[in-house]
């Protein structure tokens, strides 16, 4: 199901349009917290509501029709890759080594099948078998990338990233604090990496640190699995909707609210702490 992360009303002539809406929008504004938003068509009919109630959005701004047609969402939730993949990683019997490698191949898969399209590709020449030279091909400014492991879950997935985006720079870091100006200065691309999004509040941290005082790199936040509803409410979403260098790629999304803990935690299970818990 593909649900809208934005509510917009599109407004006509009054002569053209219902009567009673203006209390059903009303009704749906109060009682449901909708936040819409009205395009005026044409330009110069009536406003429905007050402009507080119901804020005007011009359809034909360049950075508003971008972010609304430009993907910056990525899952692979109905295909077979998904059900091969997140197996091993759901199954409660599998941990320590096995399940890391299954965040490994995971991490490595999104990344040859989705971040190669989110960054693009660039060519370049490499020493061909024969003695002459061939066009290669490796994610576009892997050089000038920065892959950061959210500890500690994040470890293993940002390994197989890195695994195919060799020449890029890999910090490990627990609070978003520890991503220093000199892991970003001169980086095109910063990948976050998480074993899983729940609200997504460390990602909002570390976002919120690296906008501080970087707001032009490209921002790419990489999970196993994703909770659908953080990019629906709550400040990654807002962070998700203002953002256009931001990006989510995750292998599935799910309805399921439930966060792992003690035993069944995720990091716990990586790293066969359970009995620590």
């Amino acid at each position: 199901m593909v649900v809208a992360d934005q509510a917009i009303v599109v407004v006509g002539t009054e002569n053209n349009r219902s009567k009673s809406m203006d209390g059903k929008l009303l009704s749906a504004i109060n009682d449901y917290n909708l936040k819409p938003r009205q395009a005026l068509l044409p330009s110069t009919a009536r406003p429905r509501l007050t402009e507080k109630q119901l804020p005007i959005i011009d359809l034909t701004n360049n950075t508003i029709l971008e972010n609304i047609f430009r993907q910056r969402v990525y899952h692979t939730t109905d295909t077979n890759a998904n059900k091969l993949l997140q197996t091993p990683m759901r199954d409660s019997n599998i941990s320590g080594p096995v399940l890391r490698q299954a965040h490994y191949r995971t991490a490595n898969y999104l990344t040859l099948s989705i971040l190669s399209e989110v960054i693009g590709v660039e060519s370049f020449s490499v020493d061909h078998v024969q003695g002459t030279k061939a066009e290669g091909w490796r994610i576009r400014d892997e050089g000038k990338t920065t892959i950061v492991a959210l500890m500690r879950g994040g470890e293993p997935m940002a390994f197989g990233i890195s695994d195919a985006m060799p020449s890029a720079m890999f910090v490990h870091a627990r609070e978003a604090e520890e991503l220093k100006d000199h892991h970003l200065a001169g980086q095109k691309t910063v990948i976050l990496v998480d074993s899983v999004i729940n609200a997504g509040k460390s990602a909002s941290e570390f976002i919120q640190h690296i906008r501080e005082t970087f707001a032009g790199i490209r921002i790419v936040v990489v999970a196993g699995v994703a909770n659908a509803q953080c990019v629906r409410k709550g400040d990654f979403a807002e962070m998700m909707r203002s953002d256009l260098d931001l990006y989510l790629v995750t292998l599935r999304f799910s309805e399921n609210s439930y966060t792992g803990t003690k035993g069944v935690d995720t990091g716990n299970r990586l790293f066969n702490t359970t009995h620590l818990a």
